[in-house]
């Protein structure tokens, strides 16, 4: 087995084949993240893994590393060559010898948010670039070739809600006010701000049960605030959850337990 490693732009979570016709290279089977979107806070580097299928042209060896080149990668640029150079987000990977001239590669991507996402535009549906390399006898691409594959994939802003209810304890048949708020990442100014207009569940689970139900929902004020009431009917743990959107992440908050009495 020929083992050879190297560098990598992000790519999709799954894409069909990509043909670079000047090089004759094709990637198959890029997926990332095990086909689920990536969502990225303020600080914290996501390291999402990564595999995809390198198939080569005749004349050409997969235990010959230096003599090609191929990359997956995302990006928002209006072409594939110029999203390559512009905002890609660097990985890690290592390609294993299947056949003459396949390799299965594999690794981790690195997104770090404070340096490689600097607009919350970023949150949204990047294009899927592939990028490949034929190299000559003087370290020079002697074919190379940049082409967009069909499909794309959702970088989402991380989101995190908190709840409390009141009073405590509450007698029962009497009013519960339940309040909390919905954040998410804001990639500018490196904190969490609150998400506005956004449809939150309240959920409730009894005590000594299993699953949560839907009480109702509520819209986020501008701020981000969540408050509704309730009828306090049993002892038991409310929380707020929020399904997410393209650009934001789901977010479940933690439980408040209430006496009711």
């Amino acid at each position: 087995m020929t083992v050879l490693a190297g560098a990598l732009v992000l790519s999709a979570f799954t894409a069909p084949t990509a043909q670079a016709a000047g090089t004759g290279i094709t990637v198959t089977g890029i997926v990332v993240n095990g086909g689920k979107p990536v969502v990225v806070g303020t600080s914290d580097v996501k390291e999402p893994r990564i595999t995809f299928r390198v198939h080569l042209p005749a004349g050409y060896s997969t235990a010959d590393f230096s003599a090609w080149d191929a990359e997956p990668y995302l990006y928002h640029g209006t072409t594939a060559e110029k999203g390559a150079l512009n905002g890609s987000l660097q990985a890690s990977y290592t390609c294993y010898e299947t056949a003459a001239r396949i390799s299965d590669c594999e690794g981790t991507l690195y997104i770090e948010p404070r340096y490689r996402l600097d607009s919350n535009n970023d949150a949204t549906t990047w294009k899927i670039g592939v990028a490949t390399k034929l190299w000559g006898a003087n370290g020079q691409p002697k074919k190379e070739q940049y082409t967009t594959a069909p499909g794309g994939v959702q970088i989402r802003r991380w989101a995190k809600a908190t709840v409390n209810a009141s009073p405590e304890p509450v007698k029962k048949g009497g009013t519960l006010t339940v309040t909390g708020s919905l954040k998410r990442a804001d990639w500018v100014k490196h904190t969490y701000t609150g998400v506005a207009a956004a449809t939150v569940k309240l959920q409730f689970r009894k005590k000594g049960g299993s699953a949560y139900t839907t009480v109702k929902t509520a819209k986020s004020s501008a701020s981000g605030a969540l408050k509704t009431t309730v009828k306090a009917s049993a002892d038991g743990y409310w929380r707020w959850s929020f399904g997410g959107w393209s650009t934001t992440g789901a977010a479940t908050s933690a439980v408040d337990f209430v006496d009711v009495r």
